[in-house]
């Protein structure tokens, strides 16, 4: 499962680290010679010291390509499909490598296609609020680009900095505000994309028949691949708080969170650290956690100005109904940006404390939240194991982060044991595998915890629909054991 994907591959699969790679400069091959002809030499790289940086994503896994192409646009995309189906090589999509379960490991080997140069803005619609970007565009220079007009795009993972839009497409990521505003599939409109026979085709949310779009948006690059998307904008809302309750242990701040819920109220995000993770940010950021606390509840509310206070005296009252140890709000705005920048920037912080981390992303029913907070903490200390927790409350999105020093072999087997039993008791209580960032090379193998053979088997049929000859992004998301042979490719090309 779990630990069969990491231990029998590179034990560096969850350490965020790549090992260099002493690999001979092949030869050209006629690969290389018609990517060369078709988009530049400047397009096209082949050397090994080059490719190794498209070897491996967050997850890691050190596999080479055959070549790795930077497209400008969907002509180019459609030339790299046509010239690797003629000579027999996957594709696999790349946009910054920031995916956390290998969606953008050439584990097959064979072409990636780097959207780097693709990184245009191509259209900013302010009176439908809509916008057209191509793959390559950074998430938060989006919003940075539509802020003069008082618009925004919702999703926000923690790596909103540099991770991609085209790479929120394909894991249908959202972020801490996915409460409120959802994630990628509540916000894309319309896709561009090459299919498998190098042709460009064109789907919107406003066709009739099926939503292809929707089948699109997290399919991990496995159905086409993208190469411009339209976009849904938000208005920036007039008014917006923050606020910080401290709660005694993870367990009483979750259970606050299950009551703020209850109550009808939908805050814009709810976010809980626990004290490891909180310590280690607030000694590298200084945004003012408090630290002599077991948790920390991180609350935004937004709308119109005078509904504020009447909406912090209602998620006051029943936080502290629940026990929280205190309650405050945050001064001013740039207070606000610190608490949040120190929040996304949690991993991070996290190397004050060791040297290595591994993080698993489940999802549980909001109101056993505190069971599996329980859960990750009886499995962390049985496998003796650090663990920060911190996470996406509000729509019971787990983010445990197991602490560990790679150069220990003990340590690397009981991370690997520990991300296992983590999902299974995530699953037992109700939730998935995962919540939002994909199930890429990492997870494949867990799949059938929480699906059945004839489930696997649709999906498959699906991707044939698609995909016949599985060249899109192979070996991700399905798994490949025996007993799941059903979801192979039906028929051959």
């Amino acid at each position: 499962m779990l630990g069969r994907v990491v231990s029998a591959r590179c034990a560096s699969a969850i350490c965020y680290t790549s090992q260099a790679l002493e690999v001979a400069a092949p030869p050209l091959t006629p690969l290389i010679e018609r990517l060369v002809d078709a988009l530049g030499a400047d397009a096209v790289l082949w050397e090994p010291e080059d490719l190794a940086v498209y070897s491996f994503d967050a997850f890691s896994e050190d596999c080479l390509p055959a070549v790795a192409v930077l497209p400008r646009n969907a002509r180019d995309v459609s030339a790299i499909v046509r010239i690797a189906r003629d000579c027999g090589q996957p594709i696999v999509a790349r946009g910054a490598g920031t995916g956390l379960c290998g969606g953008a490991v050439p584990v097959a080997g064979g072409v990636v296609v780097s959207f780097a140069r693709m990184n245009r803005m191509l259209e900013l619609d302010v009176p439908n609020r809509r916008a057209k970007a191509q793959p390559g565009v950074v998430n938060l220079e989006l919003s940075k680009t539509a802020q003069p007009f008082e618009l925004f795009f919702g999703p926000d993972p923690s790596s909103q900095k540099t991770s991609t839009l085209g790479g929120n497409v394909a894991t249908n990521a959202g972020g801490p505000h996915a409460l409120s505003y959802g994630s990628m599939i509540n916000h894309v409109l319309g896709l561009e994309f090459v299919d498998d026979a190098g042709e460009v085709v064109r789907v919107s949310q406003d066709d009739a028949g099926y939503d292809l779009t929707a089948a699109l948006v997290g399919s991990e690059g496995t159905l086409g691949i993208v190469t411009a998307i339209d976009l849904r904008l938000l208005r920036v809302p007039r008014a917006l708080r923050v606020f910080i309750a401290a709660f005694g242990d993870v367990e009483t701040a979750s259970a606050a969170v299950s009551a703020i819920i209850a109550s009808g109220t939908v805050p814009t995000a709810l976010e809980i650290m626990d004290r490891t993770i909180v310590r280690a940010i607030e000694s590298h950021y200084h945004a003012g956690f408090p630290l002599d606390v077991g948790a920390v509840l991180l609350v935004e509310i937004a709308g119109e100005p005078e509904d504020m206070v009447a909406g912090e005296a209602e998620i006051e009252t029943i936080v502290r109904g629940h026990g929280a140890l205190s309650w405050r709000s945050a001064a001013d705005a740039a207070e606000r940006e610190a608490l949040w920048a120190s929040r996304k920037g949690a991993a991070g912080a996290l190397g004050r404390i060791a040297p290595n981390y591994y993080i698993q992303d489940a999802t549980v029913p909001r109101t056993r939240l505190p069971q599996a907070v329980q859960r990750v903490e009886e499995i962390a200390k049985a496998h003796r194991l650090q663990v920060g927790n911190v996470f996406h409350a509000g729509d019971g999105n787990l983010h445990p982060l197991l602490l560990f020093d790679r150069r220990e072999r003990r340590q690397v087997e009981a991370v690997v044991s520990a991300g296992t039993e983590i999902l299974t008791a995530c699953i037992a209580l109700g939730g998935t595998i995962s919540g939002e960032h994909g199930i890429g090379y990492e997870k494949r193998e867990t799949l059938p915890y929480v699906f059945s053979a004839n489930d696997l088997a649709a999906m498959g049929r699906v991707r044939d629909v698609f995909d016949v000859r599985r060249s899109f992004n192979p070996d991700k998301i399905f798994p490949s054991s025996a007993s799941c042979a059903e979801v192979l490719p039906s028929r051959t090309a």
